[in-house]
């Protein structure tokens, strides 16, 4: 019997309510159709409320709480956007705690918007280059990275491939960088 590929598992970190819709959806669909499997990950159990910039939009079942999740049980991260979702996720420390064992592991990770923040409050971006809404550019410079604004940026200069985009227009860009980064741990994974 052949040995066939095991499907990626991608964690999804969010905050309970606050998330930029498109940001999450998105990026969730371009991983299913690849093969893989995504879980939502948030601070509390029961759903995720998404937002279209400030208006409610759908709900969302979170399948593990950040308390619970480790970063062994996946094989890469996404991190959506949304001011008050990231705000909130940086926040949590346990997702703080996850975001750094994804880069100690060496996994990519990938973000967009105002997930950025994530990234800072755990002390990732330092000498890196990262691509976010612009209103976090001071943040990722005071924090050591250096910004660039432009659809995508894939940073291979640390521990992990770290990809970013600036907003939902991005997505795109954003969605395939990801499924590429994916295959490839997937190839290199061997099971």
């Amino acid at each position: 019997m052949a040995n066939q590929p095991r499907a990626a598992r991608v964690a999804f970190i969010t905050s309970n309510e606050g998330i930029e819709e498109a940001e999450l959806v998105e990026p969730w669909k371009a991983v299913e159709k690849a093969g893989g499997q995504p879980v939502l990950i948030a601070k509390e159990a029961g759903e995720a409320q998404a937002f279209n910039h400030l208006d409610p939009a759908g709900k969302y079942p979170v399948d593990q709480t950040t308390k619970a999740a480790k970063a062994e049980d996946f094989d890469g991260l996404v991190l959506p956007g949304g001011v008050t979702n990231g705000d909130q996720v940086r926040t949590d420390p346990e997702a703080v705690r996850l975001v750094q064992e994804f880069t100690a592991a060496g996994k990519p990770i990938a973000v967009v918007c105002h997930g950025g923040w994530v990234l800072v409050e755990a002390d990732l971006v330092r000498g890196r280059t990262m691509t976010s809404w612009p209103s976090l550019q001071t943040d990722i410079r005071n924090a050591g990275g250096t910004w660039v604004d432009q659809e995508l940026q894939v940073c291979e200069q640390g521990p992990n491939r770290l990809i970013s985009s600036r907003q939902p227009d991005d997505l795109p860009a954003f969605n395939s960088a990801l499924v590429d980064a994916l295959a490839e741990v997937a190839a290199h994974s061997g099971s």
